[in-house]
């Protein structure tokens, strides 16, 4: 009897020992995890926590080598806005940045990070571990720059506008980089010796500080590209125009007025007089030639100013002008392709200040429509 009782006591001791050994193993993972990942999110739940950090402990090596081991090269990452933490380790691992998204999103879901993570794109030096890469991508990224280009805004007035955009380069440098158009890919053929004024598409650009005038202005082209589709420019060689003069008359369209919704008649009364062989007499192509540096478009336009020797004056050179004479947002560019049949070859700004115009078919019924 005391036999068997020795070896049941010895056998209770044994499995108590197993039990109290892997308590303490299991009590020891997370202190295992803070001395290697740092403290944890304090959202955790026991269980989450031990979880996470034997994860974490298990693919150690997958975390912790560089995956940009080139020392010197820059490596740009963009998170989209409202990507999900699981949806950028995924994007990551695709790119190759990542060896183990899995391992990667634990780590982010152990800080607290992976609702955290900041949007925008992020150039990051190497090499670059996937616990520092972890970490970049919580901070503010270097998309510290927002160029706005406003629709009707000639390229001169981009280039002023990087002065207070944030972007590290000159206005001149961005002149130069956009002063020849075939050294980008146009979403329409361009004529040589075109610089990309029409191409640099409106919009509000979030860029890196450290981009070049180069990447903003294919920024800007990119950006625009869909409007170029295959029926619209079906519908705009419809009305006689190459896609390029479109983009020509698009300009002037958006320089003559706000409202978008004046777009297509205004285009109809340009399209009307080219088909008659008639000078457009658009006042937006002479201010274009006239503007300076303070007043590139200056207003209100004296009788001398028409006869300014410019290629650019519609009232003294028949057909459009040689180039746009700004960048048109996308209601000019759809205005030039979906212009309706009219018999209007005249408008004028209405007379009650509400910046509408006026149309008319005969010269007389345009002199009739003049304010007292």
């Amino acid at each position: 009897m005391k036999k068997r009782l020795g070896c049941g006591l010895l056998l209770l001791l044994v499995l108590s020992g197993l039990a109290l050994g892997a308590g303490w193993v299991f009590l020891r993972v997370p202190a295992q995890a803070v001395a290697r990942f740092g403290e944890p999110s304090s959202n955790l739940g026991t269980w989450e926590r031990w979880r996470l950090s034997y994860t974490l402990l298990s693919r150690a090596d997958a975390l912790t080598a560089p995956i940009m081991p080139n020392d010197g090269e820059r490596v740009s990452i963009t998170v989209p806005a409202g990507a999900t933490a699981a949806e950028v380790a995924t994007h990551l691992q695709q790119q190759g940045l990542l060896a183990d998204a899995a391992a990667f999103l634990a780590y982010l879901r152990y800080k607290g990070w992976d609702t955290r993570l900041q949007a925008g794109t992020f150039r990051l030096d190497a090499p670059l571990t996937p616990l520092a890469l972890a970490s970049s991508l919580t901070m503010r990224p270097e998309t510290e720059a927002v160029l706005v280009i406003l629709p009707g805004w000639r390229r001169e007035e981009v280039a002023e506008a990087v002065v207070s955009s944030g972007l590290r380069f000159s206005p001149e440098a961005f002149l130069q980089a956009t002063a020849r158009a075939h050294d980008y890919l146009l979403p329409v053929e361009a004529p040589e010796g075109a610089t990309l004024e029409g191409f640099l598409f409106p919009g509000k650009y979030a860029l890196a500080r450290t981009a070049t005038p180069a990447e903003v202005a294919a920024a800007a082209i990119a950006n625009g590209s869909e409007w170029f589709s295959p029926v619209w420019q079906q519908a705009v060689q419809a009305h006689g125009l190459t896609p390029y003069q479109a983009v020509v008359l698009a300009s002037i369209v958006q320089r003559e007025t706000a409202h978008t919704d004046e777009m297509p008649r205004i285009a109809a009364v340009y399209l009307n007089r080219l088909a008659r062989q008639m000078p457009l007499e658009a006042d937006p192509t002479v201010q274009y030639a006239l503007g300076r540096p303070g007043a590139w478009w200056p207003a209100p336009l004296a009788l001398t100013d028409m006869q300014v020797d410019s290629p650019y004056n519609t009232y003294t050179r028949p057909g459009l002008p040689p180039t746009p004479i700004c960048n048109p947002g996308p209601e000019a560019l759809q205005a030039v392709a979906s212009a309706p049949q009219t018999n209007d070859l005249f408008f004028r700004a209405a007379c009650d200040g509400s910046g509408d115009h006026v149309f008319s078919e005969t010269f007389g019924q345009h002199l009739n429509n003049d304010c007292p």
